[in-house]
């Protein structure tokens, strides 16, 4: 199966012609890429590409293999793996397999020798678009395939039942809502001597205030942020009550429950070297990025929202302050493990407002 002929369809007719690695089989997914030069384990196993067929730009993927210890999950949540160049023998004390072995073991199908620059370049100009990895490009239902959508991503990322992740020098009780996390959030908060609850993504407002918690985190999560109207709803109900923290979906489901809108990217920002300026010192930081969808500008201010962060390429949102409600969220990941680490004080902001760094 290893290097027989494959080909990636796009819902625009293109056809490209690769070769497989990993898991063989046929696969429909919404075609994403992402500018990340590292991390690919981090992206790997982000839940946030859920339903995702992920294409890396750099084009040499492997060279560390998979290191376990290193997911931000218990699996991968992509439905394909695209990549201009694997590397078959990699070089890593901690390698525990190859990146070809750890898509066989996750029935994750991989296409490799394609040439993913004109890939990009017709998702940039055209937009995120939906593609099938198949054998056969003569087969294949366009019509069908431009129909496909991913639903019911957070119920499908998020966990099932609470869990706690303990802290060695407890300080503070935070409730983590898992829309789909990366396990490193809960890491950060733990750092700092935060005991996290980690609850369910459809968790009542009732049942976490009931726990009493220093702080609510809101976490990152796959899909289209307007689709979740009952945690929109439950969040309204935590606003002001407790010190909250909103990262990548949390962010747009808080900045939703105050009443402003999302739309859209026309292809997203996916990478670990997006820039983002802070509005009030004009300073900008290198950031991980995964989203497909942004909060409007527009309406914040009179959702008693304070714009903080933008992103220094297309000047969309980045990130919001609420003053007035004692919470705050960022579009961007402050918990990147493979880095960058510029905006990992955003945790030592939610520290302060429970109380710390005092």
């Amino acid at each position: 199966m290893d290097n027989e002929k494959v080909y990636i369809c796009l819902a625009d007719g293109h056809i490209f012609e690769g070769k497989r690695f990993g898991a063989g089989g046929n696969i429909e997914g919404e075609l994403v890429f992402t500018t990340g030069m590292c991390g690919y384990i981090e992206t790997l196993t982000d839940p946030s590409y859920y339903g995702q067929i992920v294409l890396q730009t750099f084009p040499l993927i492997g060279n560390y293999g998979f290191i376990d210890e290193d997911s931000e999950s218990k699996r991968p949540y992509i439905s394909a793996y695209i990549v201009r160049e694997k590397c078959d023998n990699p070089s890593n004390f901690r390698c525990g397999k190859t990146l070809d072995e750890y898509l066989k073991d996750n029935n994750i199908p991989g296409v490799y020798d394609v040439d993913t620059r004109e890939i990009t370049k017709i998702i940039r100009e055209s937009g995120v678009m939906n593609a099938k990895i198949c054998s056969n490009p003569n087969y294949v239902d366009y019509d069908k395939l431009k129909e496909y959508s991913v639903k019911n991503t957070v119920e499908a990322t998020s966990v099932s039942r609470p869990t706690l992740i303990p802290s060695e020098a407890h300080k503070y009780n935070v409730v983590l809502i898992d829309y789909g996390k990366k396990d490193n959030i809960a890491n950060e908060l733990a750092k700092r001597g935060c005991n996290v609850a980690v609850v369910p993504h459809n968790t009542k407002a009732t049942d976490i205030l009931n726990l009493n918690p220093d702080g609510i985190m809101l976490s990152n999560g796959p899909g289209d942020p307007s689709e979740n109207t009952e945690c929109i709803e439950e969040l309204k109900k935590l606003i002001g009550k407790k010190p909250l923290f909103g990262i990548c979906l949390g962010h747009q489901l808080l900045a939703l429950a105050m009443g402003a809108k999302t739309d859209k990217l026309k292809y997203g920002h996916r990478g670990t070297n997006q820039p983002v300026k802070n509005t009030k010192t004009g300073r900008t930081y290198i950031s991980s990025q995964n989203h497909g969808y942004a909060v409007l500008n527009d309406d914040i201010e009179k959702c008693g929202g304070v714009i903080s962060y933008i992103n220094a390429n297309d000047g969309t949102n980045e990130g919001i302050d609420y003053p007035d409600k004692n919470a705050f969220s960022v579009q961007f990941h402050p918990e990147a493990c493979s880095g960058p680490h510029d905006t990992r004080f955003l945790f030592d902001k939610f520290i302060a407002m429970m109380g710390g760094n005092e």
